[in-house]
């Protein structure tokens, strides 16, 4: 199993979770979070003063899927996701070592 993680642009969320819709995923978990990358942040005119928003609002996306699936989870956030602008985000993928649906005390890929 993988765990594939995606930091997106807030606007994006529901194209993003159409997409993975379609290649089969039943459940994400989401998050609302604040982050920046290289740019630093941004800078705002508030009352004629400018200032720099260190802290760009993003979502971030947490699928684990089977191995076989996670090369699509990934194609799909990446095209669904891209804007083409700075800021679009970042998906990560790692491994998952078990899987445990606390309801049944199904195990591994029955769980997810």
């Amino acid at each position: 199993m993988k765990k594939v993680e995606a930091i997106i642009k807030p606007f994006k969320l529901d194209e993003v979770k159409d997409a993975l819709s379609e290649v089969g995923v039943q459940g994400m978990t989401v998050t609302e979070v604040k982050g920046f990358g290289r740019t630093g942040g941004k800078k705002e005119v508030y009352r004629g003063s400018a200032y720099v928003v260190d802290f760009v609002p993003k979502v971030k996306l947490e699928i684990v899927v089977p191995d076989d699936l996670a090369h699509q989870v990934i194609d799909a956030i990446e095209k669904s996701a891209k804007t083409g602008r700075i800021g679009d985000g970042k998906i990560f993928v790692g491994p998952i070592d078990e899987a445990v649906r606390i309801r049944t005390g199904e195990r591994g890929d029955e769980a997810i």
